[in-house]
């Protein structure tokens, strides 16, 4: 092994003699150079290999070329660059191949050394690195896309670029992307040709010896790949993914005529189909002429174009009465609404359009239960208070097991001060099963905090703890609590925490809430605070180091507190903590005794 360390670091001298030679390098940083690379050598000539040792090696490499070409700019020198940087880039190559043959399955590796060879131009390389990942990677379709790519933006090789990705299809033959990038490769290569061609006969050349077929000219191979993804690849988003990018191109109108074709043909029924249909008429150009125009004609204009994508949609709910339909009606409506424009009459034609929309879908019966919270906020906006209170009983009969929707009722009506919010949360609680009723009782509580007497809101939290599942009431309990110390003060609280902690689950902030307030008390009991450690630990001691920890601090810190009492309390956690969990706890401790925690 030796030997052949010896031989590499040899191997250097001419490369760094030439670095010497003309002032790049001085003769000690050479020295380092050698001992960080015989260093380096060791590591990656071992039995037992370390993929960190070969990346630490190819990132030396790397930021020493990045270092003699800041150098080189510094002094203005440029030659030598065979001697110097063409042996280092050389070494890197053969680091990335010995890397990359032992850790084949790192996708990671290879994406480096990728970048690496486009970094440093070495094209020559590169193809080969593709060629090789390719062969063991060909499950991945992201990697055929990029080195497809790179031959035709690069290399500018249509050829290559297509003969790969045909070679990709035979891997994945129903993969969409694939298409899609094969489908854009193949108008790009189109649209090339068009713009050589077009050079040519600007300057007057004899086009005799090339052959523009004007079948390629006109995407006719794009067609193909489009007819032969359509035939295996089902699905509207797929349609749409290649109409975008034809109609990226100026010269495919009659392949995107084709595509549209198919789309209504094939997917008459899908709501992708006819939302697509319809925000078409937004792109489609002004009916009148565009010269001269007025902020009033743009503002009409726009309104007459929003009214035909709206006709489109009203013919589409009556064609596919479905909820996806009226949710990219609505959709439309809303992104229309939220675009900011100085005429007032069009913002007003368009919030009256939205609401008239979600008034048609919800009398079908068709509005998704989301779009109902967007449809409150709006009318809450519009000052449409009453409305809204329809609206959300509506939604409420019509979801009457969903907590959010009966939420959401309850927020209006909350926010409308109106007079049967107790009602409604009897409603609510009747309604919804137990199990995830808690963001009801939460707001139940807090909402009778702030209107109703301190024993109707007493008399509510003991409610909810019986009501509330066993893990739900957990956090009714530390709302109890701390709405208790706030109301009634330390000798309630204390009278609550003892009641409360009968009955199992409890959180550990419950505990830590308690163990807070005995601390805010002029006088301050450390009796108090071990038996509130004592309960929390019996809780939470073999999964918490920290609740441990702060039970030591107390007992140092405390006025009354009694540090002889920290050993017992360590044997007890070494004893009681589980796991990887002992380790933390040893390390924190040695901290605490350092005066570092």
């Amino acid at each position: 092994m030796a030997e052949r360390i010896e031989q590499r670091l040899e191997d250097r001298i001419p490369e760094l003699e030439q670095l010497e030679r003309v002032g790049l390098f001085t003769r000690k940083e050479i020295r380092a150079v050698l001992r960080k690379a015989s260093a380096l050598e060791y590591k990656i000539q071992r039995r037992a290999l370390r993929k960190e040792d070969f990346i630490n090696y190819i990132q030396y490499e790397v930021n020493l070329l990045e270092l003699i070409k800041k150098r080189r700019a510094r002094i203005g020198y440029s030659f030598k660059k065979d001697e110097i940087e063409h042996s280092i880039l050389h070494r890197v190559h053969s680091l990335f191949n010995r890397a990359t043959g032992k850790w084949k399955d790192d996708v990671q590796l290879w994406l480096s050394h990728v970048a690496f060879c486009k970094q440093w131009n070495a094209k020559h390389q590169l193809s080969k690195v593709f060629s090789t990942m390719l062969a063991i990677h060909s499950n991945k379709p992201a990697l055929w896309i990029m080195a497809a790519k790179w031959e035709m933006e690069t290399r500018l090789s249509s050829e290559s670029a297509r003969h790969l990705f045909l070679r990709a299809l035979r891997f994945h033959p129903e993969c969409p992307k694939l298409y899609q990038e094969y489908f854009r490769m193949e108008l790009m290569h189109a649209e090339k040709q068009r713009k050589e061609k077009k050079e040519f006969e600007q300057a007057k050349m004899d086009l005799g010896e090339f052959n523009y077929s004007e079948e390629i000219l006109n995407g006719e191979m794009a067609r193909i790949v489009y007819r032969d993804a359509s035939q295996k690849i089902k699905g509207v988003e797929f349609q749409l993914a290649v109409l975008s990018i034809a109609k990226l191109f100026d010269f495919t109108q009659d392949l995107q005529k084709e595509i549209l074709e198919s789309l209504q043909t094939r997917y008459a029924d899908d709501p992708l189909t006819w939302d697509y249909m319809a925000r078409r008429e937004l792109e489609l150009g002004s009916l009148q002429p565009t010269e001269h125009t007025t902020k009033q004609k743009k503002v009409s204009e726009m309104a007459q174009r929003e009214e035909r994508c709206c006709a489109v949609f009203d013919e589409a709910v009556r064609a596919v009465p479905t909820e996806d339909m009226w949710k990219c009606y609505i959709t439309f409506c809303l992104e229309r609404y939220k675009r900011k424009t100085n005429s007032e009459e069009l913002k007003q034609k368009r919030l009256e359009r939205t609401l008239s929309v979600f008034s048609k879908a919800h009398e079908f019966s068709l509005l998704p239960e989301a779009l109902y919270k967007q449809w409150l906020q709006l009318l809450l906006d519009s000052n449409l208070s009453e409305k809204a209170v329809e609206v959300a009983e509506a939604a409420a009969r019509h979801f009457s097991q969903s907590v959010e929707t009966w939420q959401m009722r309850l927020q209006v009506l909350i926010q409308l001060k109106k007079d049967d919010v107790t009602q409604c949360f009897e409603e609510a609680i009747k309604h919804v099963k137990p199990k995830g009723t808690l963001p009801l009782w939460t707001l139940w509580v807090e909402w009778s905090e702030a209107t109703n007497s301190k024993e109707d809101t007493e008399a509510l939290y003991q409610r909810s703890l019986h009501a509330t599942t066993p893990a739900e009431s957990v956090t009714m309990k530390e709302m109890y609590l701390d709405w208790t110390y706030r109301n009634g003060g330390y000798k309630k609280v204390k009278r609550l925490f003892t009641s409360l902690c009968e009955n199992r689950p409890f959180s550990l902030e419950f505990f830590r809430k308690m163990i807070q307030i005995e601390k805010e008390q002029e006088s301050c009991k450390m009796l108090h605070l071990r038996e509130y450690y004592e309960r929390a630990l019996r809780e939470f001691g073999s999964t918490n180091t920290d609740l441990w920890l702060d039970y030591i601090k107390e007992e140092l810190n405390h006025p009354k507190g009694k540090p002889e009492n920290c050993g017992s309390i360590h044997w007890r956690a070494m004893k009681m903590l589980q796991g990887d969990l002992v380790e933390d706890f040893v390390s924190k401790y040695t901290l605490l005794q350092t005066g570092h925690l």
